[in-house]
């Protein structure tokens, strides 16, 4: 069985990682978690360091999760595309054909950090205004994608940050 998680490395995607492990752990399949960088669109050198910071980020959380997996006994590869979320996924599952896409919905809350106030009124609105032209992301493969989707509600807190808390 192949599963392939979107994964972002947010709060979200840390929340359908965990569940993919809790109800697919004890089959043992093969995942892949593909990571779409969305390209910022400008040709300014700011946004090229900021591109760069956040696909470096990206990477190495997307390499976590993967290590992660690995380590509690599953097979996990990683794809790293850039682009458009909806069409890289796309397109990925057009090509790795797995038995299941795993997504979790979006959500308005946010990841945390020092900016977190501006982030989610930002965020929201950005999210608000893509939904309304193109909807969103789950939305989207959900109409296109040739394989089955389980999305994964998004407001409850991941099981590894109920533990925590």
């Amino acid at each position: 069985m192949e599963i392939m998680i979107a994964y972002d490395h947010s709060r979200n995607a840390r929340i359908a990682l965990d569940a993919v492990q809790q109800m697919f752990g004890p089959l043992k399949p093969s995942i892949t978690l593909v990571s779409v960088v969305e390209d910022i669109g400008s040709a300014t050198s700011d946004a090229d360091e900021l591109f760069t910071e956040q696909y470096q980020e990206q990477k190495a959380g997307v390499e976590a999760a993967a290590a992660e997996l690995m380590a509690a006994g599953l097979e996990a590869k990683v794809m790293i595309a850039e682009g458009d979320a909806r069409k890289m996924i796309l397109r990925a599952t057009e090509e790795r054909q797995p038995d299941l896409l795993v997504m979790a919905r979006h959500s308005h809350q946010a990841d945390g950090g020092a900016l977190n106030f501006i982030t989610k009124r930002l965020d929201a609105i950005a999210e608000e205004f893509d939904h309304m032209t193109f909807g969103s992301v789950s939305a989207f493969l959900a109409r296109r994608a040739k394989c089955p989707i389980l999305i994964i509600p998004s407001h409850v807190l991941a099981p590894s940050k109920q533990a925590a808390e």
